[in-house]
């Protein structure tokens, strides 16, 4: 079959033939249908991550946000047959662990992240093994369609665990978002579904644009405006709830500083280079003011039909922010234009 490899940091990926993959006895293989294009793919294919033992190796097929069809089924496989339509999360757990059987099968203790470790080659390929597949593969309900999913990736459902899971903002509250790239504007369009009053901010206009087109209140050029003035000037005396959906110093620095007392910072983005996984805070204030700084991965894959239930009912649509199709082929210039910011919504392979 064909994939995508990595073959050297930074390079382009080379689109070659590798071996099929066949299903572990709990594992399924399934037919790639879509697989979103993601910042975190960018940092696998820079070679970050490596602070935090967690580079993605040479030789690695990349992709992690996959929805398709079940092609071949393992002997102690259950809940799945040949045909099903399913989502698959990046976050896989093994469904037996103390913290699968918690819900929290996003931090599993025996887990692997798909596209990122050789025990899990990833969905920019035209078919993918699943292990636990009981456990990680999601049914998709009836009118969710393979590119909604590819898009709920790991943007959308990272966004609504960090705002319905590791935080609970009461309606009304006031959301920022520091980065509206996919999963920002996903976390932008889950606040405003759910009832929460939204500020983002971006140095791009084009993304701040489809910021308010998924239902941003405010939005905040930071370029050209002072973040956290604009933030605490616009919710009175700061954020409930204020998100760092990019991962730099500087926007979670700035989203720490936007919130308000008693409020909450939840951490996403993930670190370049520049930051090696660690950023400065101000402690003191944060312990002045009771800010509470949290970090936020995945989500649990028991929790996948609060987030199918809002697709459904059309209080969310995923496929509205996907701006681009494209084929396998064109991977390696999406994960580039990247680098310097050149990319705007979600992006979504869909020609393998």
């Amino acid at each position: 079959m064909r994939a995508a490899v990595l073959t050297e940091y930074g390079a382009p990926l080379s689109i070659r033939e590798v071996d099929e993959p066949t299903p572990a006895a709990d594992g399924v293989v399934v037919e790639v249908d879509a697989c979103g294009i993601c910042r975190s793919d960018w940092h696998a294919w820079q070679g970050h991550g490596e602070w935090a033992d967690d580079r993605a190796p040479v030789g690695q097929i990349l992709g992690h946000e996959p929805a398709g069809r079940v092609v071949a089924v393992g002997d102690r496989v259950t809940a799945l047959e040949a045909g099903n339509r399913v989502a698959v999360p990046f976050n896989l757990g093994d469904g037996s662990c103390p913290r699968c059987l918690a819900g929290r099968g996003n931090v599993c203790a025996d887990g692997a992240a798909l596209g990122f470790e050789s025990a899990a080659p990833g969905a920019f390929a035209e078919r993918v093994h699943v292990p636990h597949a009981d456990y990680n593969c999601l049914p998709l309900p009836d009118g969710v369609e393979p590119v909604d999913v590819a898009a709920l990736g790991c943007r959308f459902m990272t966004a609504y665990h960090a705002l319905a899971h590791r935080t609970e903002p009461t309606p009304g509250s006031w959301i920022a978002v520091h980065g509206c790239g996919g999963v920002g504007l996903s976390a932008l369009s889950v606040a405003a579904a759910t009832g929460h009053r939204t500020v983002a901010v971006d140095v791009r206009e084009e993304a701040l644009g489809l910021a308010r087109e998924v239902g941003a209140d405010v939005t905040v050029n930071a370029s050209d405006e002072a973040v956290v003035d604009r933030v605490r000037e616009t919710t009175g005396e700061g954020a409930h709830v204020s998100v760092d959906a990019l991962g730099r110093a500087e926007t979670c620095r700035n989203s720490v500083r936007c919130v308000r007392p008693g409020g909450t910072h939840v951490q996403v983005g993930l670190t370049t280079d520049a930051e090696r996984g660690e950023v400065s805070l101000p402690t003191d204030w944060m312990t002045r003011w009771e800010v509470s700084f949290v970090g936020s991965r995945g989500m649990p894959p028991t929790r996948y039909d609060e987030l199918f239930g809002l697709v459904e009912s059309g209080a969310v649509d995923p496929a509205a922010l996907v701006t681009r199709e494209v084929s396998l082929e064109e991977v390696s210039d999406r994960l580039a234009a990247m680098t310097d910011y050149g990319t705007v919504g979600v992006e979504v392979v869909t020609d393998f």
